[in-house]
């Protein structure tokens, strides 16, 4: 499944790759969940250049990324609802072999477990496809994020100051990370994967 059309499912949750025919659906979750994210998300700081995307350049980007083991951008479904993201990036092969991963759902689904399970899903994926660390940088007053990495058990590194451009400002971040190696135990991370 490297370079087909990934699927990561367990108990009606399904990551997968973002589809041209998803942009509807895809849109209007992320404007009904605009003022949700604004706290949480990183954008780029004024005085960048960006090209405006198509949603299908994006998708495009996406895939290309995904081809060249850059990055695994995935959407989240729930019972065929899309209901968030996972993604793990700025992947490194070599002596590294890590990334850090990122996700969020929408505030209707919020508390549902859907987090957690999504980062345990996308983890062991990235583990089977031979990374060997994954980071999770995460907001100090991002409660709900923070609810996830406890959940999990993952271990805290430390703080990086500064670390990621959101909501106006440079903004300090808690580094939790899990590597390949390390014994993950619990309900959360049993069974994890099982992809068609």
């Amino acid at each position: 499944m490297r370079f087909g059309e990934p699927r990561l499912e367990r108990d009606g949750l399904r990551l997968r790759l973002l589809r041209a025919r998803d942009e509807s659906e895809w849109l209007a979750l992320r404007q009904r969940n605009r003022e949700w994210l604004r706290p949480w998300e990183a954008s780029s700081p004024p005085g960048t250049r960006d090209e405006p995307l198509s949603f299908r350049a994006y998708v495009r980007r996406e895939r290309a990324s995904w081809r060249a083991r850059r990055s695994f951008p995935m959407v989240i479904e729930r019972d065929g609802e899309l209901v968030g993201r996972a993604s793990l990036g700025r992947i490194e092969w070599g002596p590294e072999r890590g990334g850090t991963l990122g996700y969020w759902v929408s505030s209707h689904v919020a508390g549902q477990g859907i987090a957690p399970a999504a980062v345990v899903l996308l983890s062991e994926f990235a583990f089977a496809e031979g990374l060997h660390r994954i980071e999770i940088a995460i907001r100090p007053d991002n409660e709900a994020s923070l609810a996830v990495v406890r959940k999990l058990q993952l271990r805290e590194e430390g703080m990086r100051a500064s670390y990621l451009f959101i909501d106006g400002a440079w903004r300090d971040h808690r580094i939790f990370a899990v590597t390949a190696a390390e014994k993950r135990t619990g309900t959360w991370w049993t069974g994890a994967v099982d992809t068609p």
